[in-house]
């Protein structure tokens, strides 16, 4: 898929998701090609931390095709991006889950040649470990759960968090303090 050449303002981006849900299958195409670049810019973000052997591209065409096929319905620009980055969480934790399962045997055999290599860092047990601290995190404040979720997986500055959550950016920050000391703390509990 190309990058598109335009972006939609946010004027006539409201009629745009009006058009998706009454059933206009070309709007939903139309409003991925709006925020096209901002979704390869966050996959590409994911994917220079390691997760998964995706290339940018497959990230953000597997996310489109993740919500064109679950007929999710945005309130506005924000709230879309929002739900990109969501569904970008959904595919990388899916995807490490399946990298787990083939390490744990996928019923082959599994024969270590390089011992050094038992002590790198796993990005698939990474991000499956950051899921589960961050749907603690959402069962007990859904509000510092988004903004991780934004701002990690969907790359997201606070700036642009502060404006979809209708609060200042110093509150964007004061609940990403309070997010990351929560998901170290539940992270170091799990350590070894």
């Amino acid at each position: 898929m190309n990058s598109p050449a335009t972006d939609i303002d946010d004027d006539r981006f409201p009629l745009l998701l009006q058009r998706i849900e009454s059933g206009d299958a070309a709007a939903l195409g139309e409003a991925y090609t709006a925020i096209y670049s901002e979704m390869k810019r966050n996959a590409r973000r994911q994917l220079r931390r390691g997760r998964g052997s995706f290339t940018t591209t497959a990230l953000v065409n597997e996310t489109y095709l993740r919500i064109h096929n679950s007929k999710i319905a945005a309130k506005d620009r924000g709230h879309l991006l929002g739900i990109t980055a969501h569904v970008m969480r959904q595919i990388l934790v899916d995807h490490a889950r399946h990298v787990g399962s083939q390490k744990r045997g996928g019923g082959l055999v599994h024969l270590t040649l390089d011992v050094s290599s038992m002590h790198i860092a796993d990005p698939a047990h990474e991000v499956l470990s950051l899921h589960d601290a961050l749907s603690e995190l959402e069962q007990i404040d859904p509000v510092l759960a988004k903004v991780v979720e934004w701002r990690y997986f969907g790359g997201y500055s606070e700036q642009e968090i502060a404006e979809h959550l209708e609060v200042t950016e110093r509150t964007v920050q004061r609940y990403w303090r309070k997010a990351r000391a929560f998901l170290l703390a539940q992270l170091a509990d799990e350590r070894p």
